[in-house]
């Protein structure tokens, strides 16, 4: 029995401390690391989006209001999805052409807006129908997905513009112990192309990082270390032997 407890805890026991740690600095300590430019979303055709108005007339403000919120603003992942296999969005879709049509104004063109333009280029459009209109914007399918070694691998749906690797990660439950943080793949999609880059967490230095803030449709994939692979190997080998010790013992018992 002692045999088989040491087997198994050298199989649980393959990981050093540095392969998990975040953040390491190995030319020394820095109290500072400069950011990485902020990401800036704009709006694109396929887009769905959230447009809440209000103002000093509610009444008024309700006809412009035909899609009511869905969910609050929260993270959500894809196990809160609708028959489509998707998460349920309600809100305006961006055309083709970068399009949206609102009740009395008319057909809109937002893309390559930022949320904050085309929050402006609304609330111009609804000042001649309401009374110091205000307008909440929300871009309804900004998702990224989070596979491999993190404990809740996922599509989420974020609520604001903005999201980081490391938010990314943490939205994901973390990575394992045995996922390789100095090498984190992030593939993305721009103007018809993937690229495909690997970011070190184990280093301040992915705060400089391009890809420190994500993209929609971003993907992060946390490769397994050769721990888990190791380990995978050395299960399905140890695992008849282990189960044929117990039968033993347990014929053992059965004739004492």
């Amino acid at each position: 029995m002692l045999t088989i407890w040491g087997v198994l805890g050298h199989m649980m026991g393959c990981v050093s401390s540095k392969q998990v740690v975040y953040f390491q600095d190995n030319a020394g300590a820095r109290n500072s690391v400069q950011l990485a430019e902020a990401y800036i979303p704009t709006i694109k055709p396929g887009d769905v989006l959230s447009i809440q108005v209000s103002s000093l007339n509610p009444e008024a403000s309700v006809y412009f209001n035909p899609y009511t919120p869905t969910s609050t603003a929260s993270v959500r992942t894809q196990q809160q999805t609708n028959t489509s296999g998707l998460p349920e969005m309600a809100g305006y879709l961006v055309t083709p052409s970068g399009d949206i049509e609102l009740p009395l104004v008319g057909r809109l063109t937002v893309s390559d807006l930022t949320i904050s333009e085309c929050n402006a280029l609304i609330k111009k459009k609804l000042t001649p129908f309401l009374k110091e209109p205000t307008v909440n914007i929300r871009n309804l399918n900004f998702r990224i997905s989070v596979l491999g070694e993190v404990n809740r691998p996922a599509l989420f749906t974020i609520p604001n513009d903005q999201v980081t690797l490391i938010e990314a990660i943490g939205l994901a439950g973390d990575a394992t112990i045995y996922g390789r943080r100095n090498n984190v793949l992030v593939i993305r999609e721009e103007n018809g192309k993937k690229t495909f880059a690997r970011v070190d967490l184990t280093q301040r230095d992915l705060f400089r990082s391009p890809y420190y803030y994500l993209h929609p449709n971003d993907i992060v994939y946390v490769e397994p270390g050769k721990a888990r692979v190791a380990n995978a190997d050395r299960f399905y080998l140890i695992v008849p032997t282990v189960l044929s010790a117990l039968s033993f013992i347990a014929i053992l018992l059965t004739r004492s």
